[in-house]
This record gives structure tokens, sequence and C-alpha cells, in this order.
């Protein structure tokens, strides 16, 4: 796999992950009283950010991505719904394909 669908995987992923954490850990942890909610999610959002900003810096460093994009690439993670948003950017910008399970 390519260092660009590995950093798109992981991207989408980390982004469906930042999702579940703020509008179903947080709501099960405040609403419900369930605060392990948030601790799992929580923890495995954490380990795909890192995962996530180490792809990215990857992509930086073989000059894949200008340091300009890798700073928004890296701001939009932070917002929610932000990594779908980054992930249209490069495949307009590339024209890369979509991610199948082939590609495993």
């Amino acid at each position: 796999m390519s260092e660009l669908k590995r950093f798109l995987l992981i991207n989408k992923i980390e982004g469906i992950s930042y999702i579940i954490l703020l509008f179903v850990a947080m709501p099960l942890k405040y609403l419900a009283g369930l605060a392990v909610a948030t601790k799992v999610a929580g923890t495995l959002h954490g380990v795909l950010f890192i995962l996530f900003c180490y792809q990215l810096a990857k992509l930086a460093k073989k000059s894949f991505i200008t340091r300009r994009e890798s700073v928004l690439y890296f701001v939009l993670s932070l917002v929610p719904f932000g990594s779908f948003y980054t992930e249209r950017l490069i495949k307009n910008r590339l024209d890369v394909e979509p991610i199948s399970i082939k590609d495993f």
C-alpha cells in the first residue's frame, strides 16, 4: 500500500473515531453516567491520532504534500468531520483512487 493510501485510510479511521468519541461516548458519559465509554473511545482515538500525525509527517517528509498542506490537514483533524474534507482535498488534488479492501 502506498504512503498516500495508508494516510487516507488512517485519516478516515481517525475521523470516524473522533465522531464516535464526540457524539457517542461523550453523551454516554455525561447523560448516562458511563465514564468507561470515554475511556475506551478516547484511548482508541488517541492512538489513532498519533498514527495520523506520524503518517502526516511521513507524507510531508517524502514531499507528497507541502508544509502548508500538512498544517491544513492537521488543523482539519481537530475539527469534527474535518478529516472527511481532508480526504476530499487530497483526492481532488492528486487524483487518488478510492481505498478498497483489495488494497490490503
